[in-house]
């Protein structure tokens, strides 16, 4: 064969019998409107959305449900993973670990059918699929959200809720901190529009009250802001953080009315500005990772509630009789803070019974200024009364939980995900903002992130420190596991972070 000929058809060989380059990524999305409508009034809608994403060797199915929780508690029940994944292993083939569900735990109700739904919404997902490129990326916004635990001068902590009173000013030392971090992935089609954009925030969405309805709160607000600068059908995810213990800037106002719009507005505008600094490119880096982590009972909530017990017998001793109600309190209280000196009457009233030697006044208003400061101090015992029998009875509601279960260990589920440079490890409870701020600190990778409540819903998950608090706050109270829970996740996010990595 002649040395040209020879050339060309080595030539040929290399091009068409060498491996085929692998394929990007693929992904396509859809939503579903999951309101139950026929539950009550409806602010605004919830919405369950599908991102599927596939490469070559891997599929990663993403679900982001307004809801409160998957699972345990609210209008989606405790087979709603086992379900979905069983479902759609048989209809489409995907490996139940390849699911990850994410509730915003918004306080919306959804409909008894969520589970179909959401079935449907994945599979019209998976049967739109495009080639994407992927850019992970970081946005910053302190402007809404607020830790709702204050550090008392006594070294206990007290948490903020509307179920019960803030505690006396001239007793918070502090307050705990906040993650203004915006976690970031953005996938693009072939033509550079936005296909899909994941956003990661830590902030409970409870700004809007339950008078105005059924609310997928804040992140309903951020979501259609980003939707509508993209355009081009560009879909929004939100992915709620580690927000256990973050609330929505001036949740307990009561000096105008509540209102999401504002706080989700500025959310949106933060991850648009943030996500046009993003450059997508092609990328076949897909993973999915799933491990069942068993973390330890709490074995002190008895221990906690006899403690609580033996306060409240403590306070209910310190409540003392007094000849006042609040009809007679509330205007007594203005009139000794208004004029201290004379709040019975004029001063001419005064002045002329200390000309003719009476004090008749004077005794009045010492027996009334006892009376009040007795009646301030009911109150405050009250408010102290209200927020440990709310807590007393989360602790009383998981003891019970505990001992059914049988078990000294509770298994949880890890899921670990990889797109491009961004990476997620996810843990299936509220976790509180320090635990998702030390595991960043320490793994130390710009576009690695953690989220709670997905897969699953164990209640809150608290630090040691925080689990151990004597002042007793939901964070604390309303939880399954033992203090030694931190550590175990902590190290157990690390390294399944480590293992996305290469």
């Amino acid at each position: 064969m002649p040395a040209a000929r020879l050339s060309t058809f080595l030539l040929f060989l290399a091009l068409f019998t060498s491996p085929l380059e692998a394929a990007g990524l693929r992904a396509g999305v859809s939503k579903v409107d999951i309101t139950d409508y026929k539950a009550g009034p409806v602010h605004d809608p919830s919405f369950a959305k599908a991102l599927v994403i596939q490469s070559d060797a891997e599929t990663l199915v993403l679900v982001t449900l307004d809801a409160v929780a998957v699972g345990e508690i609210g209008r989606i029940g405790n087979g709603f993973m086992a379900n979905l994944r069983g479902q759609l292993q048989k209809e489409l083939g995907v490996k139940p670990e390849s699911i990850v569900v994410n509730a915003s735990h918004c306080h919306g109700i959804v409909r008894a059918d969520a589970e179909t739904l959401v079935a449907q919404a994945i599979k019209e997902a998976w049967a739109h699929l495009v080639p994407v490129k992927a850019g992970a990326g970081v946005g910053h916004e302190d402007r809404i959200s607020e830790n709702r635990r204050l550090k008392m001068k006594d070294g206990s902590e007290v948490d903020m809720r509307r179920a019960y009173s803030m505690p006396r000013d001239e007793d918070v030392a502090s307050v705990g901190p906040i993650d203004p971090q915006i976690g970031l992935l953005r996938l693009d089609r072939e033509d550079g529009q936005t296909l899909a954009l994941l956003y990661s925030f830590a902030c409970h969405p409870i700004m809007n009250p339950p008078h105005k309805g059924s609310s997928a709160d804040y992140p309903a607000y951020a979501s259609q802001l980003i939707e509508e600068s993209l355009g081009g059908g560009a879909m929004a995810f939100f992915i709620q953080g580690c927000g256990g213990d973050i609330n929505p800037l001036r949740y307990k106002e009561v000096s105008r009315p509540a209102d999401a719009e504002p706080l989700g507005h500025k959310l949106g505008l933060s991850v648009i500005q943030a996500a046009k600094k993003i450059q997508t490119t092609s990328t076949t880096t897909l993973k999915v990772s799933q491990e069942i982590l068993a973390l330890p009972r709490g074995q002190d909530l008895e221990k906690r509630m006899a403690a609580i017990e033996a306060e409240q017998i403590k306070l209910l001793a310190a409540l003392k009789p007094t000849n006042i109600n609040f009809k007679t309190f509330l205007p007594l209280l203005i009139q000794q803070k208004l004029t201290p000196d004379f709040p019975s009457h004029y001063a001419q009233s005064y002045l002329h019974d200390q000309s003719l030697g009476q004090d008749a006044l004077t005794k009045l208003d010492a027996d009334n200024r006892a009376a009040v400061e007795t009646y301030l101090q009911n109150i405050q015992i009250m408010e102290k009364l209200t927020r440990l029998n709310a807590n007393h009875a989360l602790l009383k509601k998981h003891l019970a939980q505990n001992r059914a279960a049988g078990s000294p260990t509770l298994d949880v589920e890890i899921a670990g995900l990889r797109v491009g440079d961004f990476k997620m490890v996810t843990f299936p409870g509220e976790l509180t903002v320090e635990v998702g701020l030390n595991i960043k600190r320490a793994f130390a990778d710009p576009h690695a992130f953690v989220a709670g409540y997905t897969n699953g819903y164990i209640y809150y998950a608290a630090t040691v420190a925080q689990r151990n608090n004597t002042g007793y706050a939901q964070e604390d109270c309303d939880a399954l596991v033992a203090p030694e829970w931190q550590k175990i996740f902590e190290d157990k996010a690390l390294s399944v972070l480590k293992a996305l990595a290469p």
